[in-house]
């Protein structure tokens, strides 16, 4: 069981603290970063990591239990129950590669991060009228 996760707090975003916990977690069960039985850090890691209080992930991971992601073993820690992972957004998917190659282009074109992000909010919006893009918070993985 591995733990791959490492949280990215963004103390400007107007998002409460335990809510960018739980969608990073979100977004790493959708990326296939997290499995079924991946152990999470412990609050203590996280609060080392982040000097987030440790009762702020403790919140987040009881907010990922309520919603049957995740369950905490006494002793042990928390472990991941289920996975979000779509095939369309498997590292070796051929909507991903295709993704890849288009911020590689984005990229060579001089486009910076920011321009990138702006460009994906604006088609995102016109793709997907009324819902709102995630932000992910600068990913939060490592593998």
């Amino acid at each position: 069981m591995k733990s791959v996760v490492v949280f990215r707090i963004d103390r400007r975003s107007g998002v409460a603290t335990y809510l960018q916990i739980v969608r990073q977690v979100e977004q790493a069960l959708r990326m296939g970063a997290l499995e079924e039985g991946d152990r999470l850090p412990t609050a203590a890691q996280v609060a080392a990591d982040t000097k987030v209080n440790p009762n702020t992930t403790l919140k987040a991971y009881r907010e990922l239990e309520r919603a049957g992601l995740a369950e905490v073993r006494q002793g042990a820690g928390t472990f991941i129950t289920r996975s979000l992972a779509r095939p369309q957004s498997a590292p070796d998917s051929p909507l991903r590669a295709s993704l890849a190659e288009w911020m590689d282009r984005a990229r060579a074109e001089g486009l910076s991060g920011q321009d990138v992000s702006d460009l994906l909010h604006s088609a995102f919006g016109a793709a997907y009228p009324g819902e709102a893009l995630g932000t992910g918070y600068g990913g939060g993985q490592e593998g």
